[in-house]
C-alpha cells in the first residue's frame, strides 16, 4: 500500500470544503485531472472511496464525512508545527491568514495591510473576507490565524481582544439635511434599509431601533453598505452605517448624515484567534497595528470633515 502523503490531504480537505472538483483544483493552484489522480490514489491508499461522483457534482460519502474530520485535525496540527517554529522567533515573519467581515474589510483592509506590510515586511499576508460565522468556523478549523469581527463572539475556544469602538451614523436623502434626528422608537416607523440577515451590523442595528423581537414592515435588505447608501440617494429610505466607512460609502451619493443623541448606537471591533494558537504573542502585536491603523483612519477622516 502506498503510503498517504501530506499533499494528497491538502487535496482531499479542499474537495471536501469546496464539493467541486474544478473549484478544489483552482484552490490548490494544479489541474482538474491532477487533483482526481491525488484523491483515487488517496482512496486506494486507504482502501475506501470517499466521493460519491455524480455528472456535474461530487458528495462525500459516510467514510468520506469520517476522514474529512480527521483530515481537518491532521492540517490544523500540521500548521500549528509551523506556528511553533514562527512563535520562536522575535520578529513576525511568514503567513498571517486573517479574515475580516464585510463592513470592516474595505475601509480598515487597505491601512492595516499598508501598516503592516511596512512595519513586518517578512509577514506573507493572506486575507479573507466573510460574515462572522463563516470565519469562526475557519479559526476553529485552522484555517484562518486571526479575524477582525465586531464583539462579542463568545465562543469558549476562542481569545477577544477589544481593539476600539465606534458609533453608527444615520444616512438620510440629501433634502433631509437639517431636521431633527429621528430617535430609535420614531426610526422603527421610517422605511429603514438594512444588510441582509447574517451580517452582525444588521442585528446591531435592530437591536439599536428595538426591533429583534417583531421584523418591521419597511425592512428592506442589501447585500453591502455601498448598495444601501446608494438606496438613500434615490429616496428609499433611511439606513445606517458605521462611521469607518462613511468616507468611503458616501463620497459619490447625495445623501446627508447626522449623528444620534446619546446613548449613540455603536460597535466594538475587536480581533479573535484560538485559545490555543502558538501565536498568541505576536497576534497580540497584530493587535496593535490595527488599533494604530483605525486611528489614522479616524484621524484622516476628521480632516476631511
Amino acid at each position: 500500500m502506498n503510503p498517504v502523503t501530506l499533499k494528497q490531504l491538502r487535496y482531499f480537505d479542499a474537495l471536501a470544503r469546496h464539493v467541486h472538483f474544478g473549484r478544489a483544483a483552482e484552490a490548490c493552484a494544479i489541474s482538474q485531472p491532477a487533483l482526481s489522480m491525488q484523491i483515487k490514489e488517496l482512496e486506494e491508499a486507504l482502501g475506501g472511496v470517499l466521493l460519491d461522483r455524480g455528472a456535474r457534482h461530487v458528495w462525500l460519502t459516510k467514510f468520506g464525512e469520517e476522514i474529512a474530520q480527521r483530515v481537518r485535525d491532521i492540517l490544523r496540527s500540521v500548521d500549528e508545527l509551523g506556528d511553533l517554529a514562527r512563535a520562536s522567533r522575535e520578529r513576525l515573519v511568514g503567513r498571517l491568514r486573517i479574515g475580516m467581515i464585510p463592513t470592516i474589510a474595505p475601509y480598515l483592509l487597505p491601512t492595516v495591510i499598508g501598516n503592516l506590510t511596512r512595519m513586518h515586511p517578512e509577514l506573507d499576508i493572506h486575507v479573507r473576507e466573510t460574515l462572522t460565522p463563516k470565519l469562526i468556523q475557519e479559526l476553529a478549523q485552522g484555517r484562518l490565524d486571526t479575524a477582525i469581527v465586531a464583539l462579542p463572539v463568545s465562543e469558549p475556544s476562542l481569545t477577544e481582544v477589544a481593539l476600539f469602538a465606534e458609533n453608527f451614523l444615520l444616512v438620510r436623502p440629501g433634502e433631509d439635511d437639517g431636521t431633527p434626528v429621528p430617535t430609535s422608537e420614531t426610526l422603527r416607523e421610517m422605511r429603514l434599509l438594512l444588510l441582509e440577515e447574517g451580517h452582525c451590523f444588521r442585528d446591531q442595528a435592530l437591536s439599536f431601533c428595538n426591533m429583534q423581537s417583531s421584523p418591521p414592515r419597511e425592512v428592506l435588505d442589501a447585500s453591502s453598505l455601498s448598495t444601501l447608501v446608494q438606496m438613500v440617494s434615490a429616496g428609499i429610505g433611511v439606513t445606517l452605517i458605521p462611521e469607518m466607512a462613511v468616507a468611503v460609502e458616501t463620497r459619490s451619493a447625495s445623501v446627508s448624515l447626522a449623528r444620534f443623541k446619546s446613548p449613540q448606537p455603536s460597535r466594538t471591533i475587536g480581533m479573535i484567534w484560538r485559545k490555543t494558537s502558538p501565536l498568541a504573542r505576536q497576534l497580540l502585536q497584530i493587535s496593535e497595528v490595527v488599533c494604530l491603523s483605525a486611528g489614522a483612519l479616524r484621524e484622516q477622516h476628521t480632516l476631511r470633515t
